[in-house]
């Protein structure tokens, strides 16, 4: 009897262990799974719209990224002017 109730404690210990374990898994994944979030939205966008985001590739390669930056401030000042 007592063997099986060493088993018994045995047990409970390692299923114990198991969730604290489990549970720092859980919050160490976190961060990670808001990220991954993140990037399936940027893929489910891009394959929702394959052709306009292949014209923002193309855009940034043709134009380079800083010039492309440099004429989104441009219009977002130009934007804002004409609203205000």
């Amino acid at each position: 009897m007592n063997h099986r109730q060493s088993l018994a404690q045995r047990r409970a210990e390692l299923v114990e262990r198991s969730a604290a374990q489990r549970a720092a898994l859980l919050a160490a994944a976190t961060p990670i799974v808001a990220k991954a979030a993140a990037v399936d939205r940027v893929v489910s966008y891009v394959r929702r719209y394959p052709v306009l985001s292949s014209f923002a590739v193309g855009a940034v390669a043709l134009a380079g990224p800083r010039r492309l930056l440099d004429l989104g401030s441009r219009a977002v000042t130009l934007y804002m002017l004409l609203r205000g």
